[in-house]
């Protein structure tokens, strides 16, 4: 037993410690939006089935960091600790991080920071809300250890497709949310990848 022991506390710190390292360097993504973001992938009746496809498996390389801005390997569901009111199940972003890494090995570890939250509106994103001032806390906890802000994901719209005032005025606010987004990282450069959802033209 005292042998089992001892290798479990070796791999467990030997595990601790590479995480350590591995955040120290990292290209850091921000992960935002509503519900497409965090993942429904696999959920069925409010339940997930477990199934990750190949292009969203875990990769030692890649990190998230978690509900309590600590930083762990990353695996689905990326969001399971942020977006709680609803089931999570498979997003974009392990796809996006394993796709970035296969094309380009020189971003060395990716760091996830999951924020989106299921069913909000670009108007609860706004400057001074709390989802904005939740992903602005992440973000800037994210890179107290080192790494770098590569990229901010955005994957929403749908839930302002509601009104027509909401859909008219979505272009505005948008602009308004990723300028300020800017400024307040001071990254006036900062990328940013918007997921466009196709078009429903009905037939």
């Amino acid at each position: 037993m005292l042998p089992l022991l001892i290798s479990y506390t070796y791999l467990l710190l030997s595990t601790n410690i590479y995480i350590a390292d591995a955040a120290a360097g990292k290209s850091i993504f921000i992960l935002a939006g509503q519900s497409n973001m965090p993942g429904r992938g696999g959920v069925v009746n409010l339940t997930w089935d477990g199934y990750v496809p190949r292009e969203s498996s875990p990769n030692p390389s890649i990190l998230r960091l978690s509900a309590n801005l600590s930083w762990e390997l990353a695996g689905e569901p990326l969001h399971r600790d942020i977006d709680v009111a609803k089931v999570c199940g498979v997003g974009p972003g392990m796809a996006f991080a394993n796709s970035l890494l296969g094309k380009d090995p020189r971003f060395g570890v990716v760091g996830l920071v999951p924020c989106a939250i299921g069913g909000t509106n670009i108007s609860e994103w706004a400057r001074g809300g709390g989802l904005y001032n939740q992903m602005m806390r992440r973000t800037k906890a994210a890179v107290c250890g080192g790494g770098v802000i590569r990229g901010l994901l955005w994957y929403q719209g749908e839930s302002d497709t509601l009104t027509l005032e909401d859909a008219e005025a979505y272009k505005k606010r948008l602009h308004r949310f990723f300028e300020d987004v800017r400024v307040d990282l001071r990254l006036p450069l900062l990328p940013i990848v918007q997921v466009k959802c196709p078009n429903h033209i009905p037939v």
